[in-house]
């Protein structure tokens, strides 16, 4: 190896991890949109076609991740500590699981009509993806933190309120349903849909992490 790469291991790698880590995010908020679209959507096929578009993004959201990944790897200096990036990156990753992984129960359990919960979940998910590439864009500007903060805070409440819209449908669910098989699907499907509400969280979480430490 050259001095000049050896040198490069050591230059900071702000341009580098930065725009990736907006990559994922703004990916995110893409799935996110094409879930809520999906929900919204009284035709069949187009919610297959739906479902196909969350499956392609969600590997276009792994191959960010491992870019990423491959990243922290090869250098040797990082904008922050290399397991906060670590945990951001795997948080993002896991929202955009648990998006598709929503999206293929809805599809393999051959629900036809989405639930106001359904429908509502999806929105929280959207919002919250929004405010974590509001966030993680600001994580560049250190004159920014506040809007991180504030963005943070946001998502916290967003995930909140899907705790109460789930709780909420889960316990209409077991009043008014009588069709056990129909209980489970229903309540995998919500189940999967507010676990992504809690991972918009765990993302949060690490990024008022990195704020205090890098304060």
């Amino acid at each position: 190896m050259s001095f000049s790469n050896i040198l490069q291991l050591f230059v900071p790698k702000d341009k580098t991890f930065f725009p990736l880590f907006e990559k994922a995010t703004q990916n995110l908020v893409v799935i996110s949109n094409t879930l809520v679209q999906m929900v919204n959507s009284v035709d069949a096929n187009q919610r297959r076609i739906l479902i196909k578009e969350i499956e392609r993004l969600e590997h276009v959201g792994d191959n960010v991740t491992h870019e990423i990944f491959n990243e922290l790897s090869a250098n040797f200096i990082t904008p922050f500590d290399r397991e906060d990036i670590h945990e951001l990156v795997s948080s993002i990753d896991d929202i955009a699981d648990f998006i598709h992984g929503s999206a293929k129960r809805i599809e393999l359990y051959k629900i036809e009509t989405m639930s106001p919960a359904i429908v509502k979940l999806a929105e929280l998910i959207e919002t919250s993806s929004r405010e974590l590439h509001t966030a993680v864009s600001e994580l560049g500007n250190k004159k920014n933190t506040h809007k991180i903060k504030e963005a943070c805070v946001r998502i916290n409440s967003i995930e909140n309120h899907a705790d109460d819209v789930f709780n909420t449908a889960i316990a209409s669910l077991f009043e008014n349903e009588k069709d056990a098989v129909t209980i489970i699907k229903i309540k995998e499907v919500l189940a999967a849909l507010e676990t992504a509400t809690d991972k918009c969280e765990d993302a949060a979480n690490v990024l008022e992490s990195i704020i205090v430490k890098n304060a």
